[in-house]
Parts: structure tokens; C-alpha cells; sequence
């Protein structure tokens, strides 16, 4: 993983990331050929090689595979607000920046950190879906645009809607196994050269090198 810096948006795709000049991103690393949209967030998280966000992405806390599409106005781990404080008010973990007190509340901002979100590999988030803190999206998997996704998603599988529910999986069961065991996202950029043509053919794929 390389730590991520910006670059001009309209280079090719290379090895080190590409970053969106509007974009802000903090305390994040990134994988080599990925790409990050215009006017993103990104907050301590990490996103896998091949992986992509276009327009308008949130991602607090969270841990993305390789090969992964984050399709525009997706968020990833919206943060909580305290809501068995008196007040769920910024004011009562933000102190510092309304002069109750020299530092924040860094026990919430921990609590936060601790519900991190996991996606896998080669998964499809649609446009305007939303993660819900501490869920894990397998690989493969697909989020329909605009829905909330509130438990885990297993790899393989479509979900869509609110709250989301799966509605079929992508392929076959023994597919979706020999899939995960090949591991193909892991091969290094040379064997995905050679092999590229084999990609739009699965059931040729998973005989050849499952």
C-alpha cells in the first residue's frame, strides 16, 4: 500500500494513485492504479489496488478490497452522533472548537474508529448507496444505488434497497466457491496480462483455474 497524495486528474491510470485535486483525504493509504473521483472524503481508511471512487464519495473508517467500484454519492461509515448524551450536538465531542475546553473527546473519536466497515474485492457499490457502520460486504459482491446497507453481505451476492436485502447471487454456489479459491485478485499485474482475454467467459475461467 502507498500513502496517497494528489496528482492531476487527467493522467492515465499508473501505478501510483490518482487523486482528485478537489478531493480531501486523511490519515489514508491506497493501492497502486486506483483512482479516487472529484470532491471525495476520505477518513483513515484504505482502498485496494484497482479499486476506484467516482464524484462526491464519503469513506470514514473502513477498509476496501482491490478491484472495487464505488460508483457517485456513495458513503461508506456515516458517523454517529452521540444520541445518549443530553445533547448529540457537535459541541459535546468537537469541545475544543466551541471553547468548553482545550481537547476534544477522544474516547467518542475512538468509539468511532472501532466500527470500522470491511469491504471485499471486486465489489460494486451503485450510486447513492450507504454502508452502515461495522458491516462487511464479501466479494464479488453487488449494492444496488440507493440502498442502506445495514448487516453483512455475503460475497457473490446482490442486496438492494431500504434497509437492504439480498436478492439473488451472481452466480452459481460452486461458481461463487471456485471464485473465492482462485483468488484471482491477488495475481500479480503480469499474470492479469496474460490472462485478460479469460475474464468475460466465468464458466471457462473456473474450469481452466479452479
Amino acid at each position: 500500500m502507498k500513502s496517497i497524495h494528489q496528482t492531476h486528474p487527467h493522467l492515465p491510470l499508473s501505478a501510483e494513485p490518482r487523486i482528485h485535486e478537489s478531493s480531501l483525504i486523511f490519515n489514508s493509504f491506497a493501492g497502486e492504479w486506483t483512482s479516487i473521483g472529484p470532491t471525495n472524503r476520505m477518513l483513515e481508511s484504505s482502498i485496494g489496488d484497482y479499486s476506484y471512487t467516482m464524484d462526491d464519495v464519503t469513506i470514514n473508517y473502513a477498509e476496501i478490497g482491490k478491484f472495487t467500484s464505488i460508483a457517485s454519492h456513495v458513503c461508506i461509515n456515516p458517523v454517529d452522533h452521540p444520541m445518549d448524551r443530553v445533547s448529540q450536538h457537535h459541541m459535546t465531542y468537537r469541545i475544543s472548537e466551541y471553547g468548553f475546553a482545550d481537547t476534544d473527546d477522544a474516547e467518542f473519536f475512538d468509539w468511532r474508529r472501532g466500527n470500522r466497515v470491511t469491504i471485499g474485492h471486486d465489489v460494486w457499490i451503485g450510486h447513492g448507496a450507504i454502508v452502515m457502520k461495522g458491516v462487511q460486504i464479501g466479494t464479488g459482491a453487488v449494492v444496488g444505488s440507493g440502498a442502506v446497507v445495514t448487516k453483512d453481505v455475503e460475497p457473490y451476492t446482490i442486496v438492494v434497497g431500504v434497509a437492504a436485502r439480498p436478492i439473488k447471487a451472481r452466480f452459481p454456489k460452486e461458481i461463487c466457491e471456485a471464485l473465492l479459491q482462485i483468488a484471482w485478485w491477488d495475481w500479480p499485474r503480469e499474470w492479469l496480462e496474460e490472462r485478460f482475454h479469460e475474464l468475460n467467459d466465468v464458466n471457462a475461467f473456473v474450469k481452466k483455474y479452479g
